[in-house]
C-alpha cells in the first residue's frame, strides 16, 4: 500500500462549538478592530486611487528598476512604481517600463515642472531612455475607481449569497456572506493598520479571497447537507461538527498548499506583486478560519428547518449540482 502524507487524522472528533464565544467572539473583536482602523488611520491609497501620471519608458538598455528608484527618490514626489513590461514580440534591445508617479501631496495634480524633472531624472539615469508614453489621471476618475471597487466587492458577494441561498438555505446563505466579509473587512483592516499600499491589484486580490474563501465553505456546508439527511435526530451541533470534521483533511491540504504557493510568491516576488501576495496569503489563513469558525456558527445561532416537509432547495435545478 503506497504511503500517503496526512494532514490530519483519518478520523476525528473534535468540538469546533467547545471554545465558541473565543473564536467567534474574536472574530467579531477584529471586524470592529478593523473599523475602527479604517475610521482612524484611513487606507493608504496608491496612485491607481490618488491620481497620478503614468510614463512608458523605452531603452536599449536593460531596465534597472533599482537605479530608476534611487533617482526618483530624492524628487518631492510621492509614490513611484516601477514595472518592467514583458512581450515576446519585443526586439532583443527593446526594454520597456511602466512608470507610476503620483503627486506628494493627497489629490494634487503632477505640475509640469515637476514632470519633467522626473523625465530628466530617469534620463539622467539612462541617457537611451525615451517616454514614449504619458498619461495621467486625475482626482475624479481616481475616486471613481474607489466606489467602482467597493461596488465590485458588494456585487460579488451579493452574487454568491444569491448562489448558496438557491443551493442550500437562506441561513447558510447568511452565514457564507458573513464569512466572507469577515474575511475582507479585517484583510482591508490589516492594510490600513499598517499602511500598506492599497491599489487596484489588492482589489483583485480581495475578489479572489472571496471565490477561494466561499469554495471551501460551501464543501462544508455541502457535506452538512448530506448529514442532516443522514443523522435526523442527532443534534444540529453534533451534525455540524461531524461535517466539520469529515471535510477537515480537505481543507488544510487545501490550504497549505495554497499557502505555500502564495508565500513563495510573498517572499520571492520582489516589490511589484508584494501586496498583492500578501492579501492573498491572509485571505487563505482567515478563509479557512472563517469556513470552520464564523459560516457554521451564524447557521447554528439561526438554527435551521429540520422538518421532513420538502424544502424550496429540493426543487431548485440546483440542488443536484455537485459542490
Amino acid at each position: 500500500m503506497a504511503w500517503r502524507l496526512r494532514l490530519a487524522p483519518e478520523k476525528t472528533n473534535f468540538d469546533f462549538f467547545k471554545h465558541q464565544w473565543l473564536t467567534f467572539g474574536g472574530s467579531v473583536v477584529l471586524m470592529l478592530l478593523a473599523f475602527v482602523a479604517w475610521g482612524f488611520m484611513g487606507l493608504n491609497f496608491g496612485i491607481d486611487f490618488k491620481g497620478g501620471t503614468t510614463l512608458r519608458t523605452e531603452s536599449v538598455n536593460a531596465v534597472d528598476v533599482g537605479a530608476y528608484r534611487a533617482a526618483l527618490e530624492a524628487l518631492p514626489i510621492g509614490d513611484a512604481a516601477i514595472t518592467e513590461v514583458f512581450d515576446p514580440n519585443f526586439g532583443p534591445d527593446q526594454h520597456v517600463a511602466m512608470i507610476r508617479v503620483s503627486a506628494a501631496e493627497q489629490d494634487e495634480a503632477l505640475s509640469p515642472e515637476l514632470l519633467n524633472e522626473v523625465k530628466a531624472a530617469l534620463v539622467k539615469t539612462d541617457p537611451d531612455l525615451k517616454v514614449v508614453a504619458e498619461e495621467t489621471v486625475g482626482p475624479k476618475v481616481s475616486s471613481e475607481l474607489v466606489w467602482t471597487s467597493v461596488l465590485a466587492v458588494a456585487i460579488t458577494s451579493l452574487a454568491i449569497m444569491a448562489y448558496i441561498w438557491m443551493r442550500f438555505e437562506w441561513q447558510m446563505a447568511l452565514g457564507g456572506v458573513v464569512a466572507l466579509l469577515h474575511d475582507v473587512f479585517i484583510t482591508v483592516g490589516i492594510f490600513a493598520f499598517f499602511q500598506l499600499k492599497f491599489d487596484l491589484t489588492i482589489i483583485a486580490a480581495l475578489l479572489t479571497i472571496l471565490g477561494y474563501s466561499i469554495n471551501d465553505t460551501v464543501v462544508v456546508f455541502d457535506r452538512l447537507r448530506e448529514n442532516l439527511q443522514k443523522y435526523k435526530t442527532m443534534p444540529l451541533r453534533d451534525v455540524m461538527n461531524l461535517s466539520v470534521n469529515e471535510t477537515l483533511s480537505r481543507t488544510l491540504m487545501t490550504s497549505i498548499t495554497t499557502l505555500i504557493a502564495v508565500g513563495s510568491l510573498l517572499v520571492l516576488g520582489g516589490d511589484v506583486i508584494r501586496g498583492f501576495a500578501f492579501a492573498i496569503f491572509m485571505g487563505v489563513l482567515l478563509g479557512t478560519y472563517s469556513s470552520v469558525y464564523v459560516a457554521k456558527n451564524l447557521v447554528l445561532f439561526i438554527g435551521l428547518d429540520r422538518s421532513d416537509k420538502p424544502k424550496k432547495s429540493d426543487k431548485s435545478e440546483f440542488a443536484n449540482v455537485d459542490a
